[in-house]
């Protein structure tokens, strides 16, 4: 997860500095908070779900040889890839305090309860 959130900041960096220079330049003033986390919140589902349904490995799963498959075994669905987005921010956040995340302390497999909620599972590959 560290070296995947080195990857995200990077994208993130990127992502957020072209539209905010370009924005910033016509409007002169800082764009909204919230239109700043729901831009953060569409790249990283478009990074995550792009890499998962092809191949199940973002570039830092790659690395560490981990592949994301549906429980059985299988390429997972792009309903599935959404779920399991959407289920990790507040598994992830300190709003739960991390349960998601202690979850695989805790799970007879070592999943997260994200994948569990959404019917998948991190495998070696």
């Amino acid at each position: 997860m560290c070296y995947e959130s080195l990857l995200v900041l990077a994208l993130l960096a990127v992502l957020f500095l072209l539209p905010h220079i370009i924005l910033g330049a016509f409007a002169r003033r800082p764009a909204s908070p919230v239109l700043m986390w729901a831009h953060c919140f569409l790249v990283l589902l478009i990074y995550f779900v792009w890499f998962w349904l092809h191949g199940g490995q973002t570039l830092a799963m790659k690395t560490w040889r981990i592949r994301l498959v549906s429980v059985d075994g299988r390429p997972i669905r792009p309903a599935q890839a959404l779920l399991r987005y959407l289920l990790c921010w507040p598994g992830i956040l300190l709003i739960l305090l991390g349960i998601g995340i202690l979850w695989a302390v805790f799970d007879r497999d070592g999943q997260f309860l994200h994948d569990r909620l959404s019917g998948t599972r991190l495998i070696l590959a």
